[in-house]
């Protein structure tokens, strides 16, 4: 699937139904974001399962105190970029800032990303956002969900905030992840989300669902790399985030501590979720 032909496991290449697979037989998903080729050669020797390109790169890489500058040409250049450090991984590349504002400019943008080595495209909300996942669904271009707390809405919402805790709000969110799930997407990510609801939202779905913040009850977990390193981007830490890196003594041992703890149970623990 990718152009470095490094392999650290003997495993298949993790593809759009293994995630279903792990799903079914209750094989927890380890997923980190990633920018470069040398932490995702890293990241494949831990056996890290799923790697996101993020549009966190404008925080973590280029110090912006949002998202929303990161452009399509940026994420295209990262994903090129990590595309060759991976052999058995499965990459995932945010849809940034508008590139998916109509379903025809989000074709475009995916388009790019599958081309430089991508397997999946990400993006945020429902309501619009459906026209946009069953227009990809149809053009055979899988896509991740991503509800909860969305970045790119950082305006709307005031902040980086809990959503989900009130009980209107959880059935509204409980409502969009049946209808991303309906209009073709093929992996949900749940951010900053009540720990019950997301396990609801989990146990209710066949397809997968990440979590980030949003307890241990979802399918797998990620967390943007740099905040699990312990590296100081500039931005306040989240609750949901802890330091693996000393822990693990080296890059590597992080990761490789980060994916055992995931799949044995150890992360997230009860501080690390919401009510």
């Amino acid at each position: 699937m990718y152009a470095n032909p490094t392999k650290a496991h003997d495993r298949p290449p993790i593809t759009v139904p293994s995630l279903r697979r792990m799903k079914a037989e209750g094989r927890r998903i380890v997923s980190l974001t990633c920018y470069d080729a040398s932490f995702a050669r890293s990241m494949e020797i831990a056996g890290i399962d799923l790697v996101l390109v993020g549009d966190s790169l404008g925080m973590v890489c280029q110090g912006h105190a949002s998202t929303l500058a990161v452009s399509v040409d940026d994420i295209r250049y990262h994903v090129a970029c990590v595309a060759r450090g991976l052999a058995t991984a499965l990459l995932v590349a945010d849809l940034p800032f508008q590139a998916d504002a109509t379903p025809e400019r989000a074709l475009d943008a995916s388009t790019r990303f599958l081309q430089a080595g991508a397997a999946m495209v990400k993006l945020e909300g429902a309501g619009p956002k459906l026209d946009v996942i069953r227009f990809l669904h149809e053009r055979e271009i899988p896509v991740c969900a991503h509800l909860g707390l969305t970045p790119q809405s950082v305006l709307r919402l005031g902040g980086y905030k809990v959503q989900g805790r009130e009980e209107a709000a959880a059935q509204r969110l409980l409502a969009d992840a049946h209808a991303v799930a309906r209009a073709g997407a093929d992996l949900l990510v749940l951010e900053c989300v009540p720990s019950a609801l997301a396990s609801r939202i989990t146990a209710e779905l066949d397809i997968p669902t990440i979590g980030i913040g949003a307890g241990p009850g979802c399918d797998g977990q990620v967390l943007v790399m740099h905040d699990m390193l312990g590296l100081d981007s500039g931005h306040r830490r989240p609750r949901f985030v802890k330091d693996f890196l000393a822990e693990g003594g080296s890059v590597l041992g992080a990761f490789t501590a980060y994916a055992e703890a995931v799949r044995g149970g150890g992360f997230p623990g009860p501080e690390h979720g919401y009510e």
